[in-house]
């Protein structure tokens, strides 16, 4: 442990993945030391109209910049490090992560022009790193559903924090060895002062299954589809499945091609680290499909959650360049959708059936989080004097806190964070002291949080009931209608079968104009709001719905 006596308090503050699944981000700070654990995205609720992707909110790291020591990475999904090259851009510390990570993070740091200005620090699972004089992290060996993931044991002046990130407990993983549970024992032994530990899956009674049963799943898939052309539909940064897939295709004497550029790269970069093992002359380009018979190939691709651009997607709707879906194809989803995502693949579910194809998606997944007897596993090997629970929505940290409980803790040792929450640890106590600024800012196209609730809601209206503009010529010193009004309508009503409507909406906007003229109101704000009250209440009354209503005035 750092030979330091603790003087001050450790501050950890999530900045995300609690309440919420995914934008997983959480900051520790002991005295002028700080540092990152996680940097991750989410992907953007329904209401959420035309963002890409939702990121953390870093403005109090922002004000503590010349405290950050660096950005430690659990594993390499996009719910952990999918944020990065929009946190770069303001924030160039060093990142630290296995090899498998990093080469992951350097593919998103070379699409943003940013690999030559950051700092990548590769690390193995058992060394240990020292950020500035109050941290020292141990990386753990883990099992997940991506290779190379790590626990972090984090040592302070005032204790050891275990950091689980996500994991599952798999004594027979596709790569790399097991969980180091022998190495989280020694650590338990020394008085560990919090766990923060994954909440994913607290829900599920049991154990998580193995990956190795998906892997005999495909082989009977293959098996009974000998004359079909199989595609796999699965997360590009889960590798082992891919693994899988290439060695089913193998046995079975396939060519495998791999679509959807998310996918290409993770598949690129992993076969070059050495974490997927493609034997020779099993690799195809796309281009090349064609010239294959249907039982000689097999399609990895993106797609798995329904994604609209995703390769899958796009071929359920014949919008793919390369590939088009027939009857008897074989497509298995190997995937359970995130949650919200339901609709979403049913839909795209619904359109390969109908294109005549055979969707197969029971037992070709298995999750890469922890079940309940996992976790009690790991509870009673820290066995922390204090614990919080992340990863997750509230009712999963809420249960992980019985479930803490059921295992001897008390409750008032117990923090449920919310995310911003300020949760102060010292030998003898935890709470929570305060907020900082948190939430969630919206990346749309280039623009990163220039889009805010405002935009959002009137972009909720024009989608609900569209837009009526009122263009009016007024000549400057009177006041006076020189031409016009027009009205342009957009999303509201279709012109051409609305006249009579449009007839009387102007004429409520001329009445509107000669009010002001009578009274002689020439200040435009004061025009366009009575124009827009008025049209405003004749179109509810008429139609019962509220356009947005965008008056303009040019003068002569």
């Amino acid at each position: 442990m750092i030979p330091k006596k603790a003087k001050s308090k450790l501050r950890i503050i999530p900045l995300g993945g609690l309440g919420e699944i995914g934008k997983n981000m959480t900051l520790f700070e002991y005295e002028d030391d700080m540092f990152i654990v996680d940097c991750g995205l989410a992907f953007p609720e329904d209401e959420m109209l035309g963002i890409d992707l939702v990121i953390p909110d870093i403005t109090y790291v922002m004000k503590n910049i010349q405290k950050v020591r660096g950005i430690v990475l659990t594993h390499g999904h996009e719910d952990h490090i999918g944020a990065l090259p929009y946190v770069l851009q303001e924030l160039n510390v060093p990142i630290y992560g296995t090899k498998l990570t990093i080469g992951l993070v350097e593919n998103k740091l070379k699409e943003h022009n940013l690999l030559r200005t950051t700092e990548r620090i590769s690390v193995m699972q058992g060394e240990t790193i020292k950020l500035g004089s109050n941290f020292k992290i141990e990386f753990i060996r883990s099992n997940h559903s991506i290779a190379d993931a790590v626990m972090l044991s984090i040592w302070t002046p005032a204790g050891i924090v275990v950091h689980t990130g996500d994991f599952k407990v798999d004594f027979t993983p596709i790569s790399g060895a097991t969980l180091d549970l022998h190495r989280l024992a020694e650590i338990g032994r020394k008085k560990v002062l919090a766990l923060m530990a994954d909440s994913t899956n607290v829900e599920r009674p049991g154990y998580t299954q193995s990956e190795k049963m998906v892997g005999a799943k495909f082989e009977d898939i293959f098996a009974n589809n000998i004359d079909k052309r199989i595609m796999v539909a699965t997360f590009a940064s889960n590798i082992d499945r891919v693994q899988q897939i290439v060695n089913a295709a193998y046995k079975y004497k396939r060519k495998v091609a791999v679509i959807g550029r998310s996918m290409v790269n993770v598949v690129k970069t992993a076969s070059e680290l050495g974490y997927i093992t493609i034997p020779e002359n099993t690799l195809i380009e796309i281009n090349d499909v064609k010239r294959y018979k249907d039982d000689q190939v097999v399609l990895i691709m993106t797609g798995s959650q329904g994604e609209p651009m995703a390769a899958l997607s796009r071929m359920a709707t014949s919008d793919h360049k390369q590939i088009d879906i027939k009857p008897g194809d074989v497509i298995i989803l190997s995937s359970t959708p995130i949650p919200g995502n339901e609709k979403t693949v049913s839909k795209v579910v619904n359109e390969l059936c109908k294109k005549g194809a055979k969707v197969i998606r029971e037992d070709t997944h298995v999750s890469g989080h922890a079940a309940q007897e996992e976790l009690k596993l790991i509870h009673t090997l820290i066995k922390p004097k204090y614990f919080i629970p992340v990863h997750g929505e509230y009712r999963h940290l809420q249960k992980h806190t019985e479930l803490a409980m059921e295992l001897g803790m008390k409750r008032n040792n117990i923090i449920i964070p919310s995310i911003g929450e300020v949760i102060e640890l010292g030998p003898d106590n935890i709470k929570v002291v305060g907020n900082v600024p948190s939430g969630q800012v919206l990346v749309d196209g280039l623009g990163v949080g220039d889009v805010g609730n405002i935009v959002l809601r009137d972009r909720k209206h024009l989608s609900q009931d569209g837009l009526l503009i009122v263009v009016m010529t007024l000549e400057k010193e009177s006041g006076m209608v020189v031409a016009g009004p027009d009205i342009i309508s957009r999303g509201f009503v279709y012109v051409r079968e609305a006249e009579n409507l449009m007839d009387e909406a102007k004429a409520v906007v001329r009445k509107a104009l000669d009010r002001c003229e009578d009274k002689h109101i020439v200040e435009w704000s004061q025009i366009k709001t009575i124009v827009k009250d008025d049209l405003r209440e004749f179109v509810w009354q008429r139609t019962k719905r509220s356009p947005m209503i965008l008056p303009i005035i040019m003068e002569v």
